[in-house]
């Protein structure tokens, strides 16, 4: 056996329950439900881009998972299997007993197996595709938002993006709230739930990977719609909420790694909308409202406007 299908056997190599066959062959065979369309989504993970070494491996094999079940969530879309692509500078079984920890132990709570993928040398990179499964026309998407609509977004916003502002050492934090901010960042919580319950009554939706301002701009554009986002009504920790006003509005509206959930849906939906997020054990916030004017109109809690520029994060920009 060679070193790499050794290293896969050690660490990443599980019987399958779900699957019709994982690891192990060319091609992994899944079985998806009777009349379900499957969905499909991929995301790498460079370090030093969108990762810093001193993370711990089981944090990283985590977040690589969260952040593509994220986009399951994202499209009310049932988690069924995964595959790993992944990069290594060396084989390290420390660092991979670790990274396997992160990925199963989240891959359980979903029910989700891990199906098969590759492993090479090179810079550490991660690349996972996960697959879902949703019923024909009960996916959500970008482009359902209409004119009337309540903006919402679940859980909490900004606290990566603070603690970045630590890493790069423009900001000191306390070490517990450090420690709050940093697991923001590394252990994020994709919202799977929510997105199952939100089928029906969200009309678009997204996951706020690259910063609200960035995203939400992808729901426009592919509605053909506006916003007005009510900026001091988006939800923060009580350790952002203590930061200088334009950092806590950067790291709210460009933040980044939140990988919470934006969505539209009609105002006659607010009870079942509070009740979905109540039944996934996820706060839900109402934090706009969709215009048929073109454009995005940031006002604070006196209806005043907020003024930019705030960038969401570039994957190409230095």
């Amino acid at each position: 056996m060679t070193a790499e299908f050794d290293l896969i056997a050690r660490h990443f190599t599980r019987p399958v329950r779900r699957a019709a066959l994982g690891v192990g062959d060319d091609c992994a065979l899944l079985r998806p439900a009777p009349g379900q369309e499957l969905a499909v989504s991929s995301d790498m993970l460079v370090e030093g881009r969108h990762f810093l070494s001193t993370v711990p491996p089981e944090r990283l094999g985590h977040k690589a998972l969260a952040v593509n079940l994220s986009d399951l969530a994202a499209c009310g879309a049932e988690p069924l299997a995964y595959t790993l692509a992944l990069a290594l500078p060396r084989p390290d079984d420390a660092f991979l007993a670790g990274l396997a920890q992160g990925l199963f132990t989240l891959a359980e709570a979903h029910g989700i197996e891990l199906v098969g993928g590759d492993t090479t040398a090179g810079p550490l990179n991660l690349c996972l595709t996960v697959i879902g499964q949703v019923p024909p026309g009960q996916a959500l998407l970008r482009s359902g938002a209409r004119p009337g609509d309540d903006l919402w977004v679940s859980g909490q916003l900004g606290d990566a993006r603070l603690a970045l502002e630590v890493w790069r050492g423009r900001v000191t934090l306390p070490g517990a709230a450090f420690e709050q901010v940093r697991r923001a960042m590394e252990l994020p919580q994709p919202r799977v739930a929510l997105g199952l319950a939100l089928r029906g009554l969200a009309t678009s939706a997204i996951d706020l990977s690259d910063g609200l301002l960035g995203d939400l701009g992808h729901v426009l554009q592919r509605s053909g719609v506006g916003a007005a986002v009510e900026v001091d009504a988006l939800p923060c920790s009580a350790v952002l909420a203590a930061q200088p006003l334009a950092l806590r509005r950067t790291c709210l509206l460009a933040g980044g790694d939140d990988y919470e959930l934006l969505f539209t849906a009609d105002p006659a939906q607010r009870d079942a909308v509070r009740a979905a997020g109540a039944g996934a054990g996820v706060a839900v916030t109402r934090c706009g409202r969709i215009e048929a004017e073109p454009g995005l109109r940031l006002r604070d809690a006196d209806g005043h406007a907020v003024a930019g520029p705030f960038r969401g994060f570039d994957h190409f920009e230095p």
